[in-house]
């Protein structure tokens, strides 16, 4: 195969399929909305925000998270989260990104004079400007951007995350704080399917936060909900848990894809007692999920910044996942807390993996074939289709 280079990474058409918003802002942005909300932040240059806060390695995933404490600090009016949406799409369409699904937690962005709706109109305010703005000319060579909104669940929070989850704490009590954890979930299964309905480009429902100890059972009534109101499902799994978190998130949650995976192969990983022939336990869910063709949201640098015994794409399951056939989508995660770009992972993957031809192309256009369109199943084959057509004839270029 012809040397896959960054030129045609960037001409080809690309998805992220999981991207968080309140992790991918850009980082003149945040110091700009802090300044102006008076937003405590350890550094307002960009190298010392660098330096200090959004580093190139993290040494755990608490580190890693804990700047989320700064943007999201940022997101708390409307005005901000339109902002960072808008310029999230324009930043992902300038590198090719032609689909993107946005993610984030609507609670946490609650103040005491907005509900969920609020948010979320705000968020898609953004990107329906962005998406006007970008398709106003779309060449014949080229293909229009697209976007959908997934709303995120949290595993767990406490009372300093949100006055929403401060309120809803005083409301329901400590007591039984399991409940109290599963009742925010349903409520925002009820506000999606709500705002869907109302005609905004609401596509999923999604689980995210702490992963041992929080299993996403707990969590099963608010995606019943979301499955028989044909909303569809993806879990953060398999990134801090073992195969039977990933195995839960299937067939408890019903989950049309998996956030990161990324221990779907670790034996070691498997802690349930009752799981005796762990190996044969983790060749059946490779196979369902192969079958069934439940795609895996993989973020490699995000996985690699965040998992101490991964020094290399090459202690990545990705090339793993690809060797048994699984439907694998790249995606970036956070661009500002990875410094990271779709672009760039796909390049990781073709300088670290050992990909025929065939199946980087399987790992670019998974995203389009498996995102959550927000719009009837004619208009995503027909999109999908021209994504194909378009990355092939570049592809015919440049590879021969």
């Amino acid at each position: 195969m012809s040397k896959i280079t960054e030129q045609f990474i960037r001409k080809i058409p690309k998805t992220d399929l999981h991207l968080h918003l309140d992790g991918s802002l850009r980082l003149q942005s945040l110091i700009e909305m802090a300044k102006a909300g008076k937003v405590g932040l350890p550094s307002y240059e960009e190298a010392g925000l660098n330096e200090l806060v959004f580093k190139e390695r993290y040494a755990n995933l608490g580190e890693y998270l804990a700047g989320f404490a700064y943007t999201v600090g940022v997101l708390q009016n409307h005005e901000n989260l339109e902002r960072a949406a808008f310029e999230l799409a324009e930043d992902s369409h300038a590198e090719g990104v032609r689909y993107i699904e946005v993610r984030f937690a609507p609670q946490l962005h609650i103040t005491h004079g907005t509900e969920i709706g609020d948010v979320v109109r705000a968020v898609c305010r953004g990107l329906g400007r962005a998406k006007q703005h970008l398709n106003a000319s779309v060449a014949e060579n080229d293909m229009p951007f697209e976007c959908g909104v997934i709303l995120c669940a949290m595993r767990r929070f406490n009372r300093q995350m949100s006055p929403y989850y401060d309120r809803l704490i005083n409301r329901v009590g400590k007591t039984n704080i399991r409940y109290t954890y599963a009742r925010a979930s349903l409520g925002l299964a009820k506000e999606a399917v709500k705002l869907r309905d109302e005609g905004l480009p609401v596509v999923g429902f999604d689980l995210a936060g702490e992963e041992a100890g929080y299993p996403a059972i707990h969590h099963k009534e608010a995606f019943d909900y979301s499955h028989k109101h044909f909303l569809r499902k993806t879990v953060h799994a398999g990134e801090a848990y073992g195969p039977e978190s990933i195995f839960q998130a299937i067939t408890e949650c019903y989950a049309n894809r998996i956030g990161h995976g990324t221990f779907l192969f670790s034996e070691a990983a498997i802690k349930l007692k009752t799981i005796r022939d762990k190996s044969k336990y983790i060749g059946q869910l490779i196979e369902y999920i192969a079958n069934q063709r439940i795609t895996i949201e993989v973020c490699p640098t995000s996985n690699l910044q965040t998992i101490p015994e991964f020094q290399s794409l090459g202690d990545h399951p990705i090339q793993l996942m690809v060797d048994n056939g699984l439907s694998v989508s790249v995606s970036t995660d956070n661009r500002l807390v990875s410094h990271t770009s779709v672009t760039e992972e796909l390049l990781l993957c073709s300088e670290h993996l050992d990909l025929t031809k065939s199946q980087f192309r399987d790992l670019v256009l998974a995203g389009f074939k498996r995102s959550f369109f927000p719009g009837p199943y004619s208009d995503k084959r027909n999109y999908v289709r021209r994504a194909i057509n378009l990355y092939d004839g570049i592809a015919k270029q440049h590879l021969g």
